[in-house]
């Protein structure tokens, strides 16, 4: 049977913008099981950018439940998200989010770093991990050194470093051509196949065929879409 590590019941997201109370997510209910490779497919405005944030306890429900590997978030502390950003989420941003003064190597390291890693078992893990994604021979380079498509290898691979129950992508190919957006999903693909579980977010229907699993969201309206495989 399938182990499922992410389950959000009846979830609601709401803001207050004035006088006015603004729902964002209408009532979300969304179960992803381990290996799954789930594409969150919606236009600007649809509420894929505060389901991505509560999603990587970035943000949390006003109201429902979301349980993630079993343990209900919306009620923990600050230092638990902050445990749990650091452990449970790898996050794949579009714009790679890359410290420039820092090696692509060192970029890698920064989540062992927090996580309390020890020097060597880092550079260890680092190195493996940017082999891994085939930047072996680039671990010194900066990433004004790199191509769009090598930045964001290097922010996979930082984001796999950690060995985290999910991977976590915004748009992972927005900022790239075409050509490379493909290699990054052509990556996206062994991943999935090594057993990494992905969530992916994004607004361009190519994009997310990738994935094994669509869901759409349209309107803070969640739908489960089909299953791609």
């Amino acid at each position: 049977m399938p182990e499922k590590i992410l389950d959000m019941k009846d979830l609601v997201k709401t803001y207050i913008m004035g006088d006015e109370e603004q729902v964002v997510l209408k009532g979300i209910n969304l179960e992803i099981n381990r290996g799954d490779f789930v594409s969150v497919l919606g236009p600007s405005g649809s509420g894929k950018t505060t389901l991505m944030n509560i999603i990587g306890c970035l943000d949390v429900p006003t109201s429902g439940a979301y349980h993630l590997s079993g343990e209900l978030i919306r009620d923990l502390p600050e230092s638990a998200l902050s445990h749990i950003r650091n452990r449970e989420i790898g996050f794949i941003f579009q714009q790679f989010q890359l410290l420039p003064r820092l090696s692509a190597q060192k970029n890698v390291e920064l989540p062992l770093i927090y996580a309390g890693v020890p020097e060597k078992e880092r550079h260890e893990r680092s190195a493996a991990i940017l082999e891994r994604v085939g930047l072996g021979e680039k671990m010194k380079n900066r990433p004004n050194q790199l191509s769009g498509g090598q930045q964001q290898r290097v922010a996979i691979a930082r984001a796999l470093v950690t060995e985290p129950t999910i991977l976590l992508a915004d748009e992972p190919t927005g900022a790239l051509d075409q050509k490379t957006g493909h290699q990054i999903m052509d990556l996206f693909h062994e991943l999935y196949l090594e057993g990494k579980t992905i969530i992916m977010i994004t607004h361009d229907e190519d994009v997310a065929k990738n994935g094994s699993r669509i869901v759409r969201i349209i309107d803070g309206n969640l739908s489960e879409g089909v299953y791609n495989v």
